[in-house]
């Protein structure tokens, strides 16, 4: 599954922290039950024009990789966390909303490599998504 979060009006000290993101990558993989392969990688990017920079970072993952860009005087993050095992996407949307303070977040869950899926697996997806466990989180 791929998780896919547009977070607004975050608190912009948090959203320029280098080590809040870094603490962030390196801690989250264990608590949605993924395996770190490597330390996150994390930069502070200045553009051309005062306001645009940010913190982007990730992390790869056994089961993939976590991302994360920061806008701090937009207010603004994109995060992305793609997984070829479940987690739970309503619990990692109200950590992030959490950790930066946001205002508002819309995000969706996509379902990627469906075809590699056993009979078993593909059964409890079906299950998950009729019964609201997995798929996009409306109004977010």
């Amino acid at each position: 599954m791929h998780l896919t979060i547009d977070g607004y009006d975050g608190d912009p000290r948090k959203l320029g922290d280098i080590e809040l993101i870094r603490a962030f990558l390196d801690r989250f993989p264990d608590e949605i039950g993924m395996t770190r392969v490597a330390p996150p990688q994390v930069y502070t990017y200045s553009g051309q024009k005062p306001d645009d920079w940010g913190i982007s970072g990730f992390v790869l993952i056994a089961e993939s990789h976590i991302t994360v860009h920061t806008f701090p005087t937009r207010g603004y993050v994109n995060v992305d966390i793609f997984s070829c095992m479940w987690f739970d996407a309503d619990e990692s949307v109200e950590e992030v909303r959490r950790m930066l303070a946001l205002s508002r977040v819309r995000s969706h869950v996509l379902e990627r490599g469906l075809e590699y899926l056993d009979e078993e697996e593909a059964k409890f997806g079906m299950d998950a998504e009729r019964s609201g466990l997995i798929g996009g989180v409306p109004g977010r």
